[in-house]
């Protein structure tokens, strides 16, 4: 069976402030120093692939990652606001800890509603990062037909493809661990597709 395409997926590396469980969704932040090695580390696991094109997000902390990964291969990159994180709303740049003492109502309405709840502020929800993602997702599969790529991400846009890939609801997305740094690799057939590998 010919494959179509093969995604090399990748979260980005350790964020500043990690500790402190921060939530930056569309907020810019730069990674830190292992955040870095973790990067060089996925970069030299992908050096001697044969890849036709790098996507990342055009936040900071994804795009030094695919830059990184590009040293290696002579290909098209390609930064897209379509591949951002989720957007939080008032909840940018907060904390977990501060979340939950200043917004108590907010998280039970969402612990109610997961996949359409919306922070306040203008927030997104699961289901509208969902639509967002597969669209750019799609266009991206298509784009590169016969090629294997990488996309260098955000740890809920890539719960998305790996719930679409295994056949999940996207409800379920929190059941996929991504670690910083993380690699996930998806085969894609003509009418099937195949997670080889998750969290790696």
């Amino acid at each position: 069976m010919k494959r179509i395409n093969r995604v090399y997926l990748i979260r980005h590396g350790q964020i500043n402030g990690y500790e402190n469980f921060p939530i930056y969704g569309h907020t810019d932040v730069d990674i830190t120093e292992i955040g870095l090695l973790q990067m060089n580390q996925v970069a030299e696991r992908l050096r001697f692939v044969d890849i036709g094109a790098i996507y990342s997000s055009v936040l900071n902390r994804s795009a030094t990652g695919a830059r990184l990964i590009a040293r290696y291969h002579n290909v098209p990159l390609r930064f897209l606001p379509e591949l951002k994180e989720i957007y939080f709303g008032d909840w940018e740049g907060l904390t977990m800890s501060e979340i939950r003492s200043r917004f108590p109502d907010e998280l039970t309405s969402r612990e109610a509603d997961l996949l359409n709840y919306r922070p306040p502020g203008g927030g997104e929800s699961i289901d509208h990062l969902s639509k967002r993602i597969k669209k750019i997702y799609k266009q991206i599969l298509l784009e590169q037909k016969d090629k294997d790529i990488v996309i260098v991400a955000h740890g809920a846009v890539n719960r998305v493809i790996l719930c679409e890939a295994l056949g999940l609801d996207v409800a379920e997305m929190f059941k996929i661990q991504q670690d910083y740094g993380c690699l996930n690799i998806i085969d894609y057939f003509e009418d099937s597709r195949v997670v080889k590998l998750v969290n790696g």
